[in-house]
């Protein structure tokens, strides 16, 4: 159905050339689910993008072909293309908060992508729209369907991507992390509609995703990617089962699970090389355990049963074959990864005490007077985190997860009616203005959501992490901060030439980091981490879950961790919180919330639960 041969799609930067894709190849059958996987960084999305002929200004291919049925995608005039795009493909694309327009409703938007690409017009067109709204578990489809964009939830956004996408009904289509910011309850209904739509209409499912329990469960080939290249290409059970590669053994060593609680991840050393360089030996070679001197100087080929080739020297005839499955991580991976922190007591000191939260929001005010409509998002909330300790609050899209974080930072005053309190070290962060608050803020930092939304695109990376630093610590001197700086970003896995740039040059993930190193910067005492690792792969998973527990472990910092991936909760949650609804519905040791559930929810979530 779809077919990329040699592939090779490269940038134009200030940098110089970036080689973003090298000579990739891929077949998709009708009907497949051929799931993409690998780094951030490693051309995943750039693979897509040059797909659908979106890649920037500065981006080309330049060599290869793409072959949608017959038909040279890459031959077409643009005015074919857009026919083709929506039409035939369908893509839903990383970052729903940028995909979608701000000054349009999410209804408009999907009406208008609908009347584009199907011949469905008017009061259908809407009725189909509001149809697909339901269907990917939007509540009150028909209220929703006026709302804007940033009256939604990051989730929310999200499915309203997925609905405008598949209401089009297209015959193949790009997923670029399409359940990341969905819930695990949202996800199953997500993927479970993706596969009804697959068996009716034989449509071809292209899955970028860096989430491997999604993959285990809907892919039927896996190809994994790094550094540009296609490095391992195995049937999904088989790449589980039997990874060939030291790099897919060491993404699968690296996956959060209650089993390995209290021990640090084997995170994999290193980052992704730069792209503008030229290869003469593996790219994968200064990260890989079993590198021998031969790596450095030969290039691998993609080599091997057609079924499931590798691209790895000491796979191909003649080569010395890997040391023994389970070996211990190199001495380079276990200095990378800190020892684990102590378990704190249950009775320790709250840092954090919430008491009775509630937020409410005015919709909209009546024109003729009369009681205005009001949506309470949180009610009455109550939880407690102790210093050095992290609580993980879990729930489904739209449960007030993200607004309870966004009101203990204070970043709600004159938007939403707050009530309760919220006492950091015995004061109430609602009651302090001017220095204290502050000070106040330099003591809880937010790890935000969508990266992109909040970096200052008009800013290198040096300048947005020195903003947060000159502004709460003007005491601290340029050199020093300069030096702080360099230290965090080497710590959350960024190269320091990463500092000169601005954050549209980076991957998802990428931003992702630098989001974080910007919270770590000014040294917090708690950071609420609202879907901290969402958008970031494996292996960079490992990397920041390590940096965490060893930051808590030093510095004593507490997280109030918002978060859907349950993996994630069993491996660094001390406590958990479920929401439903603006309320918490349970609460408790970590343990005894995820082995011995009460509710009925909780139980409902944590059997959505995607597992390897």
């Amino acid at each position: 159905m779809l077919q990329m041969d040699r592939l090779q799609v490269e940038l134009d930067a200030e940098s110089g050339i970036v080689r973003a894709i090298d000579q990739l190849s891929l077949a998709i059958r009708r009907g497949e689910t051929f799931a993409l996987v690998g780094e951030s960084g490693c051309g995943k999305s750039m693979t897509a993008l040059a797909l659908m002929r979106l890649l920037p200004e500065a981006g080309a291919v330049t060599g290869g072909d793409i072959r949608l049925g017959g038909d040279s995608l890459l031959d077409l005039p643009e005015s074919q293309m857009r026919a083709v795009r929506g039409g035939r493909i369908g893509m839903i694309f990383q970052e729903p908060g940028t995909s979608l327009n701000p000054v349009l409703t999410v209804g408009t938007q999907m009406v208008e992508a609908i009347e584009a690409h199907t011949a469905l017009r008017g009061a259908a067109a809407r009725a189909k729209a509001i149809d697909w709204l339901k269907r990917v578990g939007i509540p009150e489809p028909a209220r929703r369907f006026d709302d804007y964009p940033f009256r939604m939830s990051g989730g929310q956004k999200q499915r309203v991507m997925i609905a405008m996408t598949l209401a089009c009904e297209p015959d193949f289509l790009v997923a670029d992390e399409p359940t990341t910011a969905l819930d695990v309850t949202i996800q199953q209904q997500i993927l479970d509609l993706l596969r009804d739509l697959q068996r009716e209409h034989g449509m071809g499912l292209l899955l970028i995703t860096h989430d491997l329990a999604v993959v285990a469960g809907m892919a039927h080939q896996v190809a994994l990617m790094y550094a540009g290249q296609i490095i391992e290409v195995a049937p999904a059970d088989r790449f589980f089962s039997q990874p060939r590669h030291p790099y897919a053994q060491a993404l699968l060593q690296a996956l959060p699970d209650g089993r390995r609680r209290g021990e640090p991840l084997a995170a994999i050393a290193g980052t992704v090389p730069p792209l503008t360089q030229v290869f003469t030996g593996c790219r994968f070679a200064p990260r890989c355990r079993h590198a021998q001197p031969a790596c450095a100087s030969t290039r691998p080929e993609l080599l091997g049963p057609a079924d499931h080739p590798v691209r790895c020297l000491l796979l191909q005839d003649g080569g010395p074959g890997l040391a023994a499955a389970g070996e211990a991580p190199s001495p380079a991976l276990a200095a990378a990864a800190p020892a684990a922190h102590a378990l704190r007591p249950e009775n320790a000191t709250p840092l954090l005490q919430v008491n009775r939260l509630s937020v409410g929001f005015v919709l909209r005010k009546p024109l003729l007077g009369g009681k205005p409509a009001r949506f309470d998002a949180v009610k009455g909330v109550s939880f407690k985190v102790a210093a050095g300790e992290t609580l993980a609050l879990v729930g489904e899209s739209g449960c007030g997860k993200t607004t309870t974080g966004k009101a203990i930072v204070q970043l709600l005053r004159g938007q939403a009616d707050i009530g309760g309190e919220a006492l950091l070290d015995g004061r109430n962060l609602f009651d302090l203005d001017g220095a204290a608050l502050r000070e106040a803020r330099r003591a809880v930092q937010i790890i935000f959501q969508d990266p992109f939304a909040s970096l200052d695109p008009r800013m290198r990376v040096a300048e947005i992490l020195d903003e947060g630093l000159a502004a709460l610590q003007p005491q601290t001197p340029s050199d020093e901060r300069r030096r702080r700086i360099e230290h965090i970003v080497d710590q959350v896995g960024l190269r320091r030439e990463a500092l000169q740039r601005f954050p549209h040059e980076f991957s998802g993930g990428q931003r992702q980091r630098i989001a974080i190193a910007r919270a770590l910067a000014v040294q917090p005492r708690l950071i609420v981490c609202d879907e901290p690792t969402s958008a970031l792969d494996v292996s960079v998973q490992a990397q920041i879950l390590n940096l965490l527990r060893e930051l808590q472990r030093e510095l004593g910092v507490s997280y109030l961790f918002i978060t859907h991936n349950i993996a994630v909760v069993e491996y660094i949650a001390d406590h958990i919180a479920v929401m439903q609804a603006g309320r918490i519905v349970e609460q408790g040791a970590c343990d005894d919330v995820l082995r011995r559930p009460v509710n009925d929810y909780t139980r409902s979530l944590l059997a959505a639960v995607p597992r390897i």
